[in-house]
């Protein structure tokens, strides 16, 4: 009997599944990790707002919500010009890497700005405070304010770390392998928010 080859070419795809690089590994090993955290916060958040018969539902349909899932398609299309990013990566062509990767992080800023200006309504116009609110439920505020200020921390790192991938690829130092590994952050990114946005604003409409 002939032995087995050790090696790469023993799977029949030609090569071993678990040839993963160390980049790679690593953004897995965060994903990971940072999706238990967000996790935890909204299995929490949940579990106070059912256990508590006065919990508010601060939202209107307009502006809050309409303004909410202008911030959701705004991060889908960042999600798709990351695809776009990764792939001209692929075949090489830097410019329109670095096109996409541009349009990708206008469109992580501009979410922030949106969000931003979201806060300034419920904290000047509404009075939603961590500590205090108009409804008398103190830990809305903490959790809201908590879960979205995280998230929104986690854009604006993105943002800047696009940034960096971006002038990498743009002088030649940077591979495909690096801007796949910075678009497996955005996605993750973009996959929270589309758990924040339905249990924290769509639950939570006024009326």
């Amino acid at each position: 009997m002939e032995p087995v080859r050790a090696g790469a070419d023993v799977w029949s795809g030609g090569q071993s599944p678990f040839g993963i690089g160390s980049k790679k590994f690593g953004m897995w090993l965060f994903v990971a990790s940072d999706s238990l955290t967000f996790a935890t916060m909204l299995v929490v958040y949940t579990f106070m707002r059912v256990s508590s018969p006065t919990w508010p539902a601060p939202f209107a349909f307009s502006p809050s919500i309409l303004f909410s899932t202008l911030m959701t398609l705004v991060l889908l299309s960042s999600s798709l010009t990351m695809v776009y990013a990764v792939g001209a990566m692929h075949n090489g062509d830097r410019a329109k890497t670095v096109k996409m990767l541009l349009a990708t992080m206008a469109c992580g800023a501009l979410f922030v700005v949106l969000h931003l200006f979201e806060w300034r309504h419920l904290m000047i116009d509404e009075k939603v405070l961590p500590w205090s609110n108009p409804w008398g439920v103190p830990l809305f505020g903490a959790t809201f304010f908590g879960i979205t200020g995280l998230h929104m921390l986690h854009v604006t790192a993105g943002v800047i770390y696009l940034g960096i991938v971006t002038a990498g690829v743009s002088r030649g130092r940077y591979t495909d392998e690096d801007v796949e590994v910075s678009g497996l952050y955005w996605h993750f990114v973009d996959l929270v928010w589309m758990f924040v946005f339905p249990m924290i604003y769509l639950m939570s409409v006024k009326g």
